[in-house]
C-alpha cells in the first residue's frame, strides 16, 4: 500500500506543481517520505541510461534522446534538469502505474555527480556514460579527485561503464571494474591538438593513481589528451568509439573514420557531447545512419547557445557556468576561432542560483587571453563583479583600451543597440543570461 500511496501522491503533487509553475523535486520528496524504499519497488525498462560529469551532461543527454527516438524507442528523460535523487524520482513514479511498472523502452538519466550514489542506491543504471572532471563550482564540488570519490559508490559492477579515454581521472573508473564492462571514447590526435599545455592550472600534470609525473603526447584542451604514466603504467586506453578527424573550421568530424558529421556548434566541448552520445546509443543498437540523420548540424534545444538579434547586431549568447574555468574556456576558445569582427559581453552579475557566495577565485582560472586576438574589438565587463573581472583582466596581455567595464545590463544592451553592426558574443551563467534575453530590445531567434 505504501508503494501506491507513494506513486498516487506523487502524481497529484506533480499535477498541481505544473498547474502553479512549480519545480519536479517535490513530488519526489514526498513520495520519498512515504516509501523511502520506493525505487526498488518500480519495473523499470530495460535500458537505464545515465550520464554524469562535470560538464556536458544536459547536452549529451539531449542528444540521446533524440537519437533514441529517432530509432523508434520510447524515451523517458528529464528535460527539466532535476537531476538529483528528488526529480530522479519524480520522473520515474509519474511515468509509472498505479502498480509500479514503468512505461518506455529507455530511462535516461542525467545525474548529478554529487548525488548520484544516492539516486542510484536502489537500482542501477545498465550504461553510465562518464564525461569528465573538471574544477567546478568550488561552493559545492571542491576539487575534481573530491567529485570522483562521491561518483564512486554509484558505480555497481554489472554496470556497463562508458568512459572518456582522454580524462585521466576519469579512466580510474575503469580500475577494478571488468573490462568486458568497459567502454571508451576519446578523441584521435588532430588539427586542434597541441604537444603543450595551455591554460592558467594543469590538472593533469600528476598522475591520479601515484602522482607521479604524467607525460602527454598531444592535448586536446585542458587535460583532456592522449597520456600516460611512466611510474605505474597508467595510461589513455585504446578507444571503441573515437572521432578520427576532426576540422572545427570548417565544421566537420570523422567518427571511426567512416561516418562524417557537420556541425552547428564548432566547439571540441561538443565533439565530445557528440561523441558520448553516439557510443551509447550505438550500444544500443542504432543504426549509425539513422545517429548520423539526427546529429548532422543538431542544434541545442536546452539554452546553452542562444542567437539573438540586438540593433544592427547578430548576437549569439554562449552559456559558461559561473564558477567552471574549462566551460569558460570553451567559449572563449569558440570565440577566438570564429575569425570575424565581433565585440563580446562578458556579465557575472550572481555567481550561483543556488549558494550565496560572493567567491571569485574562479575567475582567476580562465584563460580570458584566449580573447587577445585582432578580431575582438571591444570586451564589456558587467555585473555585479564587473571590478572583479577588471582586476582580472589586469593581468592578461589585452590591451586596456580594449575594456569597457560598467554595473548596467541594460545600459551595456542600450550601447550595443545605438552602436555598430558587428557580431556580438555573449558569455554568461545561466543566474545571469535572462536579465540581457528578456530586455525589451533583444530580439531572441529560433
Amino acid at each position: 500500500m505504501r508503494k501506491i500511496l507513494a506513486i498516487l501522491v506523487c502524481k497529484l503533487v506533480r499535477f498541481v506543481g505544473k498547474l502553479v509553475g512549480k519545480g519536479s523535486s517535490l513530488p519526489g520528496k514526498y513520495a520519498l517520505k512515504l516509501c523511502p524504499d520506493i525505487l526498488s519497488k518500480v519495473q523499470l525498462p530495460p535500458y537505464i541510461i545515465a550520464v554524469t560529469g562535470s560538464n556536458g551532461k544536459t547536452s549529451t543527454v539531449e542528444m540521446i534522446a533524440a537519437i533514441l527516438t529517432a530509432a523508434g524507442k520510447e524515451v523517458v528523460y528529464n528535460k527539466e534538469g532535476s537531476n538529483q535523487i528528488e526529480g530522479v524520482t519524480t520522473l520515474i513514479l509519474t511515468h509509472s502505474t498505479l502498480g509500479g511498472r514503468m512505461k518506455g523502452d529507455v530511462l535516461l538519466l542525467e545525474s548529478d555527480e554529487r548525488y548520484a550514489r544516492y539516486s542510484f542506491r536502489y537500482f542501477h543504471p545498465t550504461h553510465f556514460v562518464i564525461t569528465n572532471l573538471y574544477r567546478d563550482q568550488l561552493t559545492r564540488n571542491g576539487h575534481p579527485e573530491w567529485v570522483y570519490d562521491a561518483i564512486k559508490p554509484a558505480v555497481h559492477p554489472d554496470t556497463t561503464l562508458v568512459l572518456n579515454a582522454d580524462d585521466p581521472l576519469v579512466s580510474c573508473f575503469a580500475r577494478d571494474h571488468g573490462p568486458e564492462k568497459v567502454k571508451w571514447f576519446g578523441l584521435e590526435e588532430c588539427s586542434v591538438s597541441t604537444k603543450e599545455h595551455r591554460g592558467t592550472y594543469h590538472d593533469g600534470a600528476r598522475c591520479p593513481v601515484c602522482k607521479g609525473k604524467m607525460e602527454y603526447s598531444c592535448y586536446h584542451y585542458a587535460h583532456i589528451g592522449h597520456y600516460s604514466c611512466p611510474t605505474c603504467g597508467h595510461k589513455r586506453q585504446d578507444t571503441d568509439f573515437a572521432v578520427t578527424a576532426l576540422d572545427l573550421e570548417e565544421g566537420s568530424l570523422t567518427i571511426n573514420g567512416e561516418t562524417r558529421i557537420s556541425l552547428a556548434f564548432r566547439s571540441i566541448y561538443n565533439v565530445y557531447n557528440i561523441l558520448a552520445a553516439w557510443s551509447v546509443c550505438a550500444m544500443a543498437g542504432v543504426d549509425k545512419d539513422v545517429m548520423a540523420g539526427v546529429i548532422n548540424n543538431y542544434i541545442l534545444k536546452n539554452g546553452r547557445m542562444v542567437t539573438f538579434a540586438l540593433g544592427k547586431h547578430r548576437g549569439i549568447l554562449l552559456t559558461s557556468k559561473h564558477e567552471n574555468s574549462v566551460a569558460y574556456d570553451t567559449n572563449l576558445g569558440y570565440i577566438a576561432a570564429t575569425k570575424k569582427p565581433c565585440t563580446v559581453l562578458i556579465i557575472v552579475d550572481a555567481i550561483s542560483r543556488k549558494y550565496f557566495t560572493g567567491e571569485t577565485s574562479w575567475l582567476w582560472d580562465i584563460d580570458f587571453d584566449r580573447l587577445n586576438v585582432p578580431h575582438v574589438g571591444k570586451i564589456m565587463l558587467y555585473g555585479k563583479y564587473r571590478n572583479d573581472l577588471a582586476v582580472r583582466f589586469r593581468y592578461t596581455g589585452i590591451p586596456p583600451e580594449k575594456v569597457d567595464v560598467g554595473e548596467d545590463i541594460r545600459e551595456a544592451a542600450a550601447l550595443l543597440e545605438d552602436h555598430g553592426d558587428e557580431d556580438v558574443y555573449v558569455v554568461t551563467c545561466f543566474s545571469d543570461r535572462d536579465k540581457l534575453l528578456d530586455l525589451p530590445a533583444v530580439k531572441k531567434e529560433g
